[in-house]
């Protein structure tokens, strides 16, 4: 797991409120991996959801239900 890389991206979104706003309205764990991907950090979709409930940093990572999407 590149939870390293995960753990800075984390880090990196508490302090640009741009990069936050992006991944607060991206819908999957997907599209939050392609926007740290496009900011040199790798890890995918399914590391993030890993780590759903854990706290890294200031940062509660959560899974978000969305309307349509299977569980």
């Amino acid at each position: 797991m590149a939870l390293d890389q995960l753990e800075a991206f984390l880090t990196k979104m508490q302090s640009d409120p741009a990069i936050k706003s992006e991944v607060l309205s991206a819908t999957t764990a997907d599209d939050v991996a392609r926007i740290a991907l496009k900011l040199g950090y790798e890890f995918s979709g399914d590391e993030l959801l890993r780590i759903s409930g854990k706290k890294v940093g200031k940062v509660t990572v959560t899974k978000g239900h969305h309307p349509g999407e299977y569980n």
